[in-house]
């Protein structure tokens, strides 16, 4: 597979360069929109949920900024994912390349993005007179895993998404309904022990998690909680690659 991206380098940075003009084209504030957006969202958010859930929650405010960070990153990389290979398909049809290339590049294009704002993120953290210690180092761990959690989930719903045009319809229900079970602007202490575990099957609250532990509490997460992640993040990329790899003939006929 890396062999392959280098051997077709130039097509790659190609397709990032064209999804970030087209994602910004025709806007005033270009890139801009990549760091204003998930604040704008902050803002509605923190205004809506502080009195409901954020008056006994410290630094409440980093705390829905780790949630909406994560959860962001996670719907835009794999939204946009998911039509990669359609909105493609008038090239790998006339052009032999590897297919995953058009989903790769969506994702640095998204990657960058996320980047963006946790450039921002980390500001707030100083504002809010959070200690910055060598366990911030530790978020490179969940950061890879999301970037290749994504690439799995995206490998997945592109494949899903030339033989099943509806799935974009049920992936939006899905995304909002995960989003109310990631646990972005409330906190799970009022749940049972058994409730609570029960949102570690979520993926996405992991991560967010983690970042939570590192950031707000000066806690590193223990061996079975990396593993976990790790185990979700295989279990994605697996079936993506399995999934692309059984299909990619039949890609052509769909398309």
């Amino acid at each position: 597979m890396l062999q392959k991206l280098i051997q077709h380098r130039f097509l790659f940075e190609e397709l990032v360069k064209r999804d970030f003009k087209k994602k910004y084209k025709r806007t005033v504030l270009g890139m801009g929109w990549s760091l204003l957006s998930p604040l704008l969202l902050l803002l509605v958010m923190k205004i809506i949920f502080t009195q409901f859930f954020g008056r006994d929650t410290p630094h409440y405010t980093i705390y829905i900024f780790c949630g909406n960070l994560i959860f962001t990153y996670f719907s835009e990389s794999t939204k946009s994912g998911m039509k990669s290979l359609m909105e493609n398909s008038k090239v790998f049809t006339k052009v032999t390349v590897p297919k995953y290339l058009f989903l790769l590049s969506k994702n640095v294009q998204t990657f960058i993005s996320f980047l963006l704002t946790l450039v921002i993120f980390f500001i707030f953290v100083a504002f809010d007179d959070l200690a910055f210690t060598w366990k911030f180092v530790c978020l490179l761990y969940p950061i890879c895993c999301l970037v290749l959690f994504n690439i799995g989930m995206g490998l997945i719903l592109s494949a899903m998404y030339v033989f099943f045009r509806d799935i974009q319809y049920l992936y939006d229900v899905f995304t909002r309904l995960l989003m109310y079970l990631s646990a972005i602007f409330y906190t799970i202490d009022r749940y049972s022990p058994q409730a609570r575990n029960l949102f570690l099957l979520n993926p996405i609250y992991l991560f967010i998690r983690y970042f939570r532990k590192i950031v707000i509490e000066a806690t590193v997460p223990t061996i079975w909680f990396h593993l976990l992640m790790a185990a979700d993040v295989v279990i994605a990329l697996g079936l993506g690659c399995f999934m692309y790899k059984k299909y990619n003939t039949k890609f052509l006929y769909y398309v």
